[in-house]
């Protein structure tokens, strides 16, 4: 079972870790012997950017005005955040350190705590308004965990940059329910004092955040909480599985660890696959079993909140960016070519398609290609805001209109998206009472924010989308007709990945477009490419891009990646064909032409035998080793801490 949180190896006593910097930086064989792996992948990363080890890395700040934008940008995480940046503040204070809350680029967004080492802190540039992505700011907890995606701590010289030598940092990541990074918390204080458990105080903070990401966030969806030992449901150690038609839509990280999945399990897996027994009632607690073993198991089913801002939205996952130039058959390109121009005649286009089949995708391109791409393009998803949170989200409200709305009030979307774009997404999930409110819009053209005011003119094309079937909807009568019927005059159907025909081009092109160019970037194997294009993908383009980009950011530069890399339920049973060959290239010189019979077997074994066997031959030398086999030394720490050596 995999845990959220994977132990990391003991800092080496000061001096074995300054011999193994100059080991390292001088070239010398031996460092990565005294280091944890994420320092010597992060410190391989920094040396490969060239990135300077003496001096001061480049730190622009943000000026007080981007800073403010970037922080109303990500008020809702500010909020969710409140309490643990409090709780930290004083475990970081009776320390002399400081609390920090980034962005998920690792732009330093708050800070709490000590005074007097927050103004030390500032003269390494660890202030509000500052990356720590590890790109800007060399190896660090805050950026080398967000490339981990999962706790790290860094002491002192394990810092790249010698100034930050000052720092014992220890950070950790916040995934929203949909897996995605939407922030991280940081707990920093001067290397010289003893920090004990501080990375444990952290990623208890961040499992809070996380437990309260699902509050209200998923009206109308099956939320099931569950845990081997009843005492912890509850709490934030509890399993939390949101399921929409019986399918897993959302979780967070314990509830996938007590099941033994990853986020690829989003999307492509039922509740019959995971607990034996039917959903139940809401309210209802029992026993299940799970493939695991035993658990409690309780079910709720979210409603509506009310209008109130104290309950603040779920931090919605980002939109998928479409890639450059994104892949449509012809078919659909011209589907794309007629909405542009309906679009451009005041004529609403209505997006069908399942879950992850590249409907915002679509919808942005609309925009992109049409007249108004240098106007706004305001998206919505009306599936993940609870009711009263949509109508404040769309028609804005004035100051004072209901307790805890800003004190300039808010536009809403209907007026940021005037004379560009509005994208309602999911919009077969929005309340009827919102329904009728969104059809006045569209006839009149005039919003009237909360708490009364002057009705504004608006004009934006309007786009829609939605996974459901919404002639089935009306006929339900779940959604009004007249909107229906106002909103699909232009209806799209986009194909499941499952239907395109030369999928292996697809998957070559998605990756290259990620990867980019240069002689460093790394590629997909045959074989690699084969397993994912055969694969049935029921999260379609968004459940591949998912795996691509876990590939891309696990790979090194110059990297060929192969099957052995991908998730369990991706790779097929039979590429040993395929793959043999390639795997039998990278085998020492003295083998090569003569394969052993233990090297017969799957590419996982050709694999592990052959590192095995440069081992061997260069009498444990990790950098030697890498060599031989023609692999970069980070490559081959990777795959033997995989196999736990």
């Amino acid at each position: 079972m995999p845990a959220p949180f994977p132990p990391l190896s003991p800092v080496p006593p000061p001096d074995e870790l300054l011999t193994a910097r100059r080991r390292f930086f001088s070239g010398a064989p031996g460092a990565e012997q005294a280091l944890a792996l994420p320092i010597i992948r992060s410190w391989t990363r920094c040396a490969e950017r060239g990135l300077p080890v003496g001096g001061r890395l480049k730190a622009e700040p943000l000026t007080q005005g981007e800073l403010s934008i970037r922080r109303e940008r990500y008020e809702a995480l500010r909020r969710r955040c409140r309490p643990e940046l409090e709780a930290l503040h004083l475990s970081a204070s009776a320390a002399g350190g400081i609390v920090i809350l980034t962005d998920p680029t690792g732009l330093v967004l708050d800070t709490v705590g000590s005074a007097d080492f927050a103004d030390r802190a500032a003269q390494v540039a660890l202030r509000p308004g500052v990356s720590w992505s590890e790109a800007d700011s060399g190896t660090n907890a805050i950026g080398t965990a967000l490339i981990e995606r999962r706790g790290i701590e860094v002491r002192g010289a394990e810092h790249y940059a010698e100034p930050h030598g000052i720092l014992t940092c220890a950070a950790a990541p916040i995934h929203d329910p949909f897996g995605e990074l939407v922030g991280l918390l940081d707990l920093s204080g001067p290397a010289a004092v003893p920090h004990h458990h501080a990375l444990a105080l952290v990623e208890l903070a961040v499992g809070q955040v996380e437990h309260r990401l699902f509050e209200g966030a998923f009206p109308g969806r099956d939320v099931v909480r569950f845990h081997a030992d009843p005492s912890f449901l509850g709490t934030a150690r509890e399993g939390v599985l949101v399921f929409e038609d019986h399918r897993l839509v959302a979780a967070n990280r314990p509830g996938l660890s007590l099941l033994g999945l990853g986020w690829d399990a989003l999307g492509a897996r039922r509740f019959s696959e995971l607990f034996e027994g039917s959903l139940g009632r809401p309210g209802d607690a029992r026993r299940a079993r799970t493939p695991n073993g035993a658990v409690m198991l309780r079910l709720e089913r979210q409603a509506p909140a009310p209008v109130r801002m104290a309950a603040a939205p779920a931090i919605a996952p980002p939109p998928t960016p479409a890639p450059a130039g994104p892949s449509f058959d012809a078919e659909t390109e011209q589907a794309l070519g007629r909405a542009i121009r309906l679009m451009n005649a005041g004529v609403p286009v209505l997006i069908q398609g399942e879950t992850g089949s590249g409907k915002e995708v679509f919808a942005r391109q609309i925009h992109a290609r049409g007249p108004r791409a240098d106007r706004t393009f305001a998206a919505v998803n009306c599936a993940a805001l609870p009711e009263g949170l949509i109508e404040s989200e769309l028609f804005g409200y004035e100051d004072g209109a209901f307790t805890g709305a800003r004190r300039a009030g808010f536009k809403g979307l209907f007026r940021e998206a005037d004379g560009g774009v509005l994208f309602l997404d999911e919009i077969g999930d929005m309340p009827l009472g919102l329904q009728s409110r969104l059809l006045r819009v569209l006839q009149e053209r005039e919003v009237t924010p909360l708490g009364g005011g002057k009705a504004v003119k608006v004009d934006f094309a309007l786009v829609c989308a939605s996974h459901r079937d919404l002639k089935m909807l009306v006929e339900q009568g779940s959604f009004r007709a007249d909107l229906y019927f106002r909103i699909a005059q232009y209806t799209v159907t986009l194909p499941p990945l499952r239907s395109l025909a030369d999928r292996e081009a697809l998957v070559e092109r998605l990756w290259r477009d990620m990867a980019g160019p240069g002689a460093d970037a790394p590629l997909l194997s045959p074989a690699c490419r084969e397993a994912l294009a055969r694969h049935t993908w029921p999260g379609n383009f968004r459940q591949l891009t998912g795996v691509l980009k876990v590939l891309l950011a696990l790979a090194e530069p110059g990297e060929t990646v192969g099957p052995e890399a991908l998730p369990a339920d991706v790779r097929t049973t039979d590429l040993r064909s395929p793959a043999q060959p390639a795997a039998a290239s990278s085998l020492p010189a003295s083998q090569a032409g003569d394969p052993a019979p233990g090297l017969s077997g799957d590419l996982g074994s050709v694999t592990r035998a052959a590192m095995d066997a440069a081992l061997k031959e260069c009498d444990g030398n990790i950098s030697r080793a890498a060599r031989r086999l023609g692999i970069h030394r980070s490559t081959l720490h990777r795959h033997l801490a995989s196999r736990g050596h």
